[in-house]
């Protein structure tokens, strides 16, 4: 199985980049839970790449592969929408989330909790995210 899969900038490609995560950590035998909170965190930076990044655009589109490493599991995504450092993002806090009624927001304070590092650069017009977590 290819470590890697290229999708179109449209919501429905939201459910093969699931299953190609889910496929690829039960290939390499990552635990069910810790799995689940990848694939978690995988979606989400996926779909905000989607909408925001790319306005949902089907002819945009993302490259996405998972490498593993000694003691870590690389997640890169690969883009030409408009950049966005998610290391640069302030987390609302639960209070303020509660009491603005805001909607979003916590999808991207769970991926900061999921991953050990999250990596954002640019390379040949290209953004590049990476998550990192390293794995036993």
């Amino acid at each position: 199985m290819s470590n890697k899969v290229t999708i179109g900038c449209k919501k429905e490609e939201l459910v093969k980049i699931r299953q190609f995560t889910s496929d690829m950590l039960e290939q390499h035998k990552v635990p069910d839970l810790q799995a689940h909170k990848l694939v978690l965190a995988v979606d989400e930076v996926c779909a905000n790449l989607i909408i925001h990044s790319n306005n949902c655009n089907p002819e945009s589109h993302i490259e996405f592969d998972i490498v593993f490493k000694t003691k870590q599991i690389v997640f890169t995504f690969r883009d030409k929408g408009v950049g966005f450092d998610i290391n640069n993002y302030e987390s609302p806090s639960m209070e303020e989330l509660v009491s603005s009624r805001r909607q979003g927001g916590l999808g991207l304070m769970l991926v900061k909790r999921i991953m050990d590092k999250i990596e954002f650069s640019t390379e040949k017009n290209h953004n590049i995210c990476r998550l990192i977590k390293m794995y036993p």
